[in-house]
């Protein structure tokens, strides 16, 4: 017979995959005699990979959700703005999109919503009906049934943004099944996204906890466990690190050349991402004129499938080498194109085999400072002249104040520093590197490889009291 306690776990998109199926965490359930079984919601198979998953019969939201969780997003940034007399928190909010008639339907429902239920009593409605609307859908009913047939001991759901995981979670309420939900990344609590409402919660850092205390008043200290982020695990495995040899020789790099890495961001994000490419090339072109031996890995946004780089990566070709993240397409859409394992060997194995990397405020920097490398950040901005300014708004936003030194990165200010600021992360300032690592350990639960044990180890206390 088999005493095992089951997890019924549910994994609704990329970063889902990316931090509990191409992890360890499957392995250490086993090893801690827990009975993982995934609710697959993203179109890969999880089957072909060895792994026991369940998928519902319908995954269909409510045509109404959208409309209220765009709702509850505004008023709770409204709500934020007047708490903290704060107006960061306007930035957070993105014009609606209308693309047809349908996004016209959508979009003036929720401007309606949004004067009907601006107050804090407003957003309790809002949050109560989201539930409530997902809860009367086919969905719900296959979820409800599904998880009846499984009789998991407890639901866990991998991203407390994820619509489509609110069906599951409600039937397993329901059914009087203890829920936990995790928060996936370290920018999401004040972007108002906590959409996923469970009995209890896991962050990744004291930090972290403070944010979900601070922004959701109704989750309470009990409810929640630092328990840190499996994301960066990967990152410890020396199993997966190959050869500095073998790194070059797979890529076709030059074997007497430094490289460094840029990391690119999605065109939302960082519509002048192809200028701080070429900037970045420019600089090390005039060191390489100099005498130095320098070269460029660009790894793009997996989600950025635009041509926008393509004539600076055609400019420089002589010493920029694309290395494509290892995503595959799996249907239409942007929500189809999800990671691989072999994208997270390929993660580590570029933050271990260059001297640093550079990106527009990217969560990368604890990426590399994993392996003890800089990061640099590009920290002004083109205007409409097209002269330098310093500055760049994304880091106005909220996340970026938990940075304890602001020395933990290199502020590339201006094209015509970059120069000096590669020389630098050359000579690996420990200062720099040590001041990131503190970073680190502010935003993720040390130590960083013992996430996975972490998080299980709660799951059985949770089991155990229950």
């Amino acid at each position: 017979m088999n005493n095992h306690k089951k997890i019924l776990m549910i994994i609704p998109d990329g970063v889902s995959l990316r931090n509990f199926v191409y992890t360890s965490f499957y392995k250490q359930a086993q090893a801690m005699g827990l009975d993982i079984v995934f609710l697959n919601l993203t179109p890969l198979p999880l089957s072909e990979l060895g792994l026991k998953e369940v998928i519902p019969q319908t995954i269909k939201q409510h045509p109404l959700t959208d409309s209220f969780k765009n709702a509850k997003k505004r008023v709770e940034l409204n709500q934020n703005i007047n708490r903290f007399n704060d107006n960061v928190y306007n930035k957070y909010w993105f014009p609606l999109k209308y693309s047809g008639y349908k996004s016209v339907i959508k979009h003036s429902i929720t401007k309606l919503l949004i004067l009907m239920f601006n107050s804090e009593k407003g957003l309790l409605s809002l949050r109560r009906r989201i539930q409530n609307l997902e809860s009367k859908t086919e969905y719900y009913n296959s979820c409800y049934d599904l998880i009846k047939q499984e009789q998991p001991d407890l639901v866990y759901c991998a991203s407390q943004r994820a619509i489509l995981a609110i069906a599951p979670i409600q039937a397993a309420k329901q059914i009087g099944i203890p829920t936990i939900g995790f928060v996936f990344s370290w920018d999401n609590l004040p972007k108002s996204m906590l959409d996923v409402e469970t009995d209890y919660y896991h962050v990744w850092s004291k930090h972290m906890k403070q944010e979900l205390l601070t922004y959701y008043p109704f989750v309470k200290d009990e409810q929640i466990t630092v328990t840190g982020t499996p994301q960066f695990e990967p990152h410890y495995n020396t199993d997966i690190i190959v050869s500095k040899t073998e790194f070059y020789k797979h890529y076709h790099l030059n074997a007497n050349t430094t490289y460094f890495c840029f990391s690119g961001d999605d065109i939302t994000t960082s519509p002048q991402d192809p200028l701080y490419l070429k900037d970045v090339a420019l600089a090390i072109e005039a060191l390489n004129a100099e005498g130095h031996q320098l070269g460029l890995i660009f790894r793009r946004c997996p989600v950025d499938f635009s041509k926008r780089f393509d004539a600076v990566l055609d400019e420089f070709k002589h010493f920029i080498v694309p290395i494509a993240p290892l995503w595959n397409a799996i249907g239409d859409g942007w929500n189809a194109k999800l990671p691989t394992l072999e994208d997270s060997k390929l993660l580590v194995n570029m933050a271990e085999h260059t001297a640093g990397v550079m990106n527009l405020g990217s969560s990368m920097v604890f990426d590399y400072v994993a392996h003890n490398k800089p990061c640099g950040y590009m920290n002004y901005h083109y205007n409409r002249e097209n002269t330098v300014v310093k500055g760049v708004h994304v880091y106005d936003y909220v996340h970026f104040r938990s940075m304890p030194n602001a020395n933990a990165v290199y502020w590339l200010d201006h094209p015509d520093r970059i120069q000096a600021s590669l020389l630098s992360m050359l000579n690996h300032s420990s200062v720099v590197t040590r001041n990131a690592a503190n970073w680190f350990s502010k935003i993720n639960e040390q130590p960083s490889n013992e996430a996975s044990i972490r998080i299980l180890t709660t799951i059985n206390l949770t089991l155990n009291e229950k």
